[in-house]
């Protein structure tokens, strides 16, 4: 099949179905699973679907968002939401944990409930590694470049001071939550950064931290897709999710 003509193709399935994956696409048009991904960045670049974790999806579909809040303005915004979350996440520290702890104002509030001392905190967030420091905990700040925004430490190079970590937990930021886009960020120098430290992370213990504000929506870069990860909120979520994530509403753990 020609290359336009399966693009055409391409198009027509996502709005007919909202959203397909590339397994779906590589079967109905009979083409390798490098040549539909190819097509999928060559129409996400063309403005025609969106390319998401895994996939692609009509441009209708998710609320796409492409401004990114500073840490100045978005410290002030569902401050009693995150404080719920953090709280939460704080008391899964346990002793001897090896934590990372990703930049953000959500994982910023965690370290106003942290008091597991006897565990190692690594963080690429200039501030959060102060204030660990301040309450004398063990922290290490990775290396990088700095961005200035959203107080985090960015690019190749902390991308190689992260490889050489294994973390028994993690904790994450995240702007976009949503079904197809999975975990999703405005900036690819931070995209880089969460992924690797994802994947380091035990399976298990990749803990989301979300606020109900966060679902339905997908930004430029997905990070992390739902294989195994936790997502902590403060509401009932109305996304529909895939079932290997796991989500818990934090005031009502149990249910």
């Amino acid at each position: 099949m020609l290359t336009e003509k399966r693009q055409e193709e391409i198009v027509r399935l996502v709005y007919e179905r909202e959203s397909i994956t590339v397994a779906e696409l590589k079967e109905i048009l009979h083409s390798s699973e490098s040549t539909i991904r190819r097509d999928i960045i060559a129409l996400d670049q063309e403005g025609r679907l969106t390319k998401v974790f895994g996939g692609a999806i009509a441009l209708r579909t998710a609320q796409i968002v492409n401004k990114e809040l500073s840490m100045v303005q978005k410290k002030d915004l569902q401050i009693a939401e995150k404080q719920a979350i953090a709280r939460y996440a704080a008391s899964l520290i346990e002793r001897d944990d090896c934590v990372y702890l990703d930049a953000g104002t959500s994982t910023g509030w965690m370290i106003e409930y942290i008091r597991e001392a006897q565990a190692t905190y690594v963080t690429n967030a200039l501030s959060h590694a102060k204030r660990l420091a301040d309450k004398g905990f063990h922290v290490i700040l990775i290396g990088g470049e700095p961005k200035s925004s959203t107080d985090a430490i960015v690019g190749a190079e902390a991308v190689v001071n992260l490889q050489k970590y294994h973390f028994s937990k993690g904790f994450f930021g995240t702007n976009g939550v949503e079904q197809n886009g999975g975990f999703t960020t405005p900036d690819a120098r931070e995209a880089m950064v969460k992924q690797t430290a994802v994947k380091n992370t035990q399976l298990a213990n990749r803990y989301f931290l979300a606020t109900s504000s966060k679902f339905g929506k997908v930004y430029a870069v997905t990070f992390a897709g739902f294989e195994g990860g936790v997502i902590l909120t403060e509401a009932p979520v109305q996304e529909s999710l895939p079932k290997s994530v796991r989500v818990v509403n934090v005031n009502q753990p149990e249910q």
